[in-house]
């Protein structure tokens, strides 16, 4: 006999969960930002290059890449501003010996919280938004109000740009010339405010990059991770979940405890009922 499960979550997993993925795949010569060494896997070894007696073989790869490559999530170790890192912690003298003793990766929290989707290519009836253009709080107020909810404290909030769309054309998906869409100071504070645990995008540094600056300045890093201690997701696929028309969802992510580190490649979730 099977026990029916007693714990509400439990028995909604039981109920069916659909799960969502928000990720993009990791492989060879993806898009990557120029601040970042790329993402590089190859079969180190093949099926027959050792053949045990019982006629079995085993495959496996190595994998080369940047904490920041691909779908991954930054830790409050990642910027500082004048030398200090969240919380006024010594970036110079927290990176003494090849890793950081405060705010490491291994300190980035899982997460099973309530996640909602802000949909501002949607509020302007676009697929995606220009290159360079800056998400204001009026868009996440739009947005939130599409929506029907808006993030609240120790939630997730995902912004969608439709970047994601581009993915597949580095040159677009990058954009160094002709900029990003993206997140500003007043949308971060607007996050900040509500006190979401982390936020995300579908673009590869979360703010805008406007036409020709590259990554040179990046004040919305700034206000989260230094200021506000609010994680950030990057490379995000928001597609199928705004194609679902799914606004709010179980957000779940497990980023890898990598001691010392300041980013995570993680595989991020959306569930909801089937």
């Amino acid at each position: 006999m099977t026990a029916r499960p007693t714990d509400p979550l439990l028995a909604a997993i039981a109920g069916g969960v659909r799960l969502i993925e928000l990720g993009h795949p990791f492989f060879t010569g993806m898009p990557c930002s120029p601040n970042h060494p790329g993402f590089r896997m190859t079969l180190i070894r093949r099926h027959g290059d050792m053949k045990r007696l019982d006629g079995g073989s085993a495959a496996n790869e190595i994998i080369v890449t940047g904490g920041h490559v691909g779908t991954h999530i930054d830790a409050l170790s990642h910027v500082s501003h004048d030398g200090l890192l969240h919380g006024g912690a010594d970036a110079a003298e927290a990176q003494l010996g090849g890793e950081f003793t405060v705010h490491g990766a291994e300190n980035l929290p899982g997460l099973l919280r309530r996640g909602v989707l802000l949909d501002v290519a949607a509020v302007h009836g676009v697929e995606t938004l220009p290159p360079g253009y800056g998400v204001t709080a009026d868009d996440l107020d739009r947005a939130a109000e599409r929506a029907g909810t808006e993030p609240g404290a120790g939630e997730v909030a995902l912004i969608r740009t439709g970047w994601a769309r581009l993915f597949g054309d580095a040159t677009a998906y990058l954009g160094r010339e002709s900029g990003v869409p993206g997140a500003t100071s007043e949308a971060a504070l607007w996050l900040a405010e509500r006190g979401v645990v982390a936020t995300g995008a579908d673009t590869t540094a979360y703010e805008r990059i406007r036409p020709g600056a590259g990554h040179a300045v990046l004040p919305v890093h700034r206000v989260l991770l230094v200021e506000s201690g609010v994680f950030i997701i990057e490379h995000l696929n928001l597609e199928e979940l705004a194609e679902a028309g799914l606004h709010e969802f179980a957000f779940l992510l497990a980023p890898l405890r990598i001691r010392g580190g300041t980013g995570s490649p993680v595989r991020p979730l959306a569930a909801v009922t089937a």
